[in-house]
């Protein structure tokens, strides 16, 4: 338990700050000590000054708090400090590359910031009537035209709010489908190599979950699958290009397989970044694809929200996409909602969302699309590979790149722990990134591979800030192949050092209290 003696120090401080040097506060320069709310304030205190007041139930609606809510009460600035602490102890594309496979951490264009925040974008209400929000539905109408367009799809679902959520569309989607066709199907195939949201989204929606192995490049096992495809099977959810960071080469084939099957193709578009402008999914035969658009189109990653994962449909598909959406009559736009689907959109499977989806970001979004141009988001997929093979090439004498040899790979490369010394591993390589001044790859991931590390330099990282990170991870490489002591107690430049990832797991703290020799200093 941390202890506060009367002048505030805390004795452990000091052996965070070095191993032989310590300060009186905690701090190393800069970088500030930051205790917990619970140790900054007092439960019996509170930082504004506010009349006794009689309160009964009847002012609370008959709710009125049986018990104090314990919280420490702090100053403004107090408040402000111990935030704005905190936020210099974070990690962010703004500071540094960002190397996190399959989540395409890229740079946010200050332009799309600047869109999303013109009046009459900014200050839109979802109440408001139609006839005050023509500009924005301008803006989802065309945002939607532009999807369609680029994946080569009949139809597009504006309003899921992020990629599991997207996914959840399609396979409602699908579901409605087999059931106006009488079609009792049970079975979602999905293959090892898919993103690891695909089989809990099938099982949420109702169906069984049945693996597809993968080929020793880390590929579908296309004869494994057309051996299991048959009446049950509703369908097939696949990522592509894949967690290996590989292209499914035989995309049609499966796509051709599971329609003759009487099934429907589901993609996990999360990866649309590394083929956006080179490959429309719909010539491939996928029926359903969610677009991450903080990946693709760089929107910020939402951390809950406000995430955005629009869903492209196929023609066999578009009849049950959910509501609402917009459609241009003439020369207004409007909201097809349930009372005026009837006509056209009978078959809905309903809603998803309360409104229409995240106005911020589909702002955002066709400002990227519409600043790149065509020969631009080309460029975004050829310069993202490009990267990426760069660093797998850079890499691959210091760590073992297990597809290696499949060829060339798309937006990500994926290297195993294989070849580290006795008792080090992916964790210990991934610590001392933390050391360097990069938070860590993606680690233990995808599945498929012991001691994975997929890292993904996106297209918005120059040569120059390449060549350090594959310094970086160079350095700690041969040091986890040589055994090096020192990259087991890493991170050791860190706010904090390494923790005890098991036990908290196991035995999380969710209850704090004060020190007992903090409340009786008081």
């Amino acid at each position: 338990m941390t202890t506060i003696n009367q002048s505030g120090w805390r004795p452990e401080m000091g052996e965070r700050c070095s191993d032989n040097v310590s300060t009186f506060t905690g701090n190393r320069a800069l970088m500030l000590e930051e205790p917990l709310l619970f140790e900054i304030g007092r439960i019996d205190a509170t930082g504004v000054d506010l009349p006794d007041t009689d309160m009964d139930d009847n002012r609370l609606g008959g709710l009125m708090r049986a018990s104090p809510v314990d919280l420490p009460g702090l100053s403004e600035p107090e408040t402000v400090r111990h935030y704005t602490r905190l936020s210099r102890q974070n990690y962010a594309i703004d500071l540094g590359l960002f190397p996190l496979g399959s989540c395409t951490m890229k740079h946010n264009p200050r332009l799309n910031e600047k869109m999303a925040r013109l009046p009459g974008f900014a200050d839109l209400h979802p109440l408001q009537p139609v006839q005050t929000t023509q500009g924005a539905l301008a803006v989802i109408h065309e945002l939607a035209e532009w999807l369609k367009t680029l994946t080569g799809m009949a139809a597009v679902a504006m309003s899921p709010k992020a990629g599991a959520h997207g996914e959840l569309c399609g396979l409602l989607a699908i579901r409605a489908a087999h059931d106006a066709a009488g079609s009792d199907r049970s079975v979602i195939l999905v293959p090892e190599s898919a993103h690891g949201t695909n089989p809990a989204t099938a099982a949420f929606c109702g169906y069984k979950v049945e693996n597809i192995p993968a080929t020793a490049e880390g590929r579908v096992d296309l004869a494994a699958l057309m051996t299991r495809l048959g009446p049950d099977v509703a369908g097939v959810m696949i990522t592509n290009p894949n967690t290996c960071g590989l292209f499914e080469r035989d995309m049609k084939k499966i796509s051709d397989a599971v329609h003759n099957a009487g099934g429907y193709v589901y993609c996990d578009g999360a990866n649309f970044n590394a083929i956006v402008g080179r490959v429309r999914p719909g010539d491939l035969g996928i029926d359903a694809m969610h677009i991450n658009l903080h990946k693709t189109f760089s929107t910020p990653h939402g951390g809950g929200g406000p995430g955005s994962g629009p869903v492209v449909l196929s023609a066999a598909l578009a009849p049950f996409a959910p509501l609402p959406f917009v459609e241009k009559q003439g020369d207004h736009f409007v909201l097809i909602e349930e009372e005026t689907a009837e006509d056209h959109h009978a078959e809905t499977f309903g809603r998803m969302v309360a409104f229409h989806g995240q106005m911020g970001m589909f702002t955002r979004a066709l400002t990227y699309i519409l600043s790149h141009g065509a020969d631009g988001l080309r460029q975004v997929a050829e310069d993202a590979v490009l990267n990426a093979n760069y660093v797998l090439r850079s890499l691959d004498d210091v760590l073992v790149a297990p597809f290696g040899a499949s060829g060339p790979c798309m937006h990500e490369a994926l290297f195993s722990d294989d070849g580290f010394a006795e008792g080090f591993s992916t964790i210990d390589l991934a610590k001392g990134l933390i050391d360097e001044g990069y938070h860590p790859m993606t680690v233990y991931f995808p599945l498929v591979v012991h001691g994975a590390m997929l890292m993904e330099p996106t297209e918005t990282e120059s040569k120059a800030a390449l060549d350090q990170y594959i310094g970086a991870v160079r350095s700690l490489a041969e040091r986890a192949r040589v055994g090096d002591p020192a990259l087991k107690a890493a991170p050791i430049f860190a706010p904090r050092r390494r923790l005890d990832e098991t036990l908290a797991a196991r035995k999380p703290v969710l209850n704090w209290q004060p020190p007992v020799d903090a409340m009786a200093a008081e």
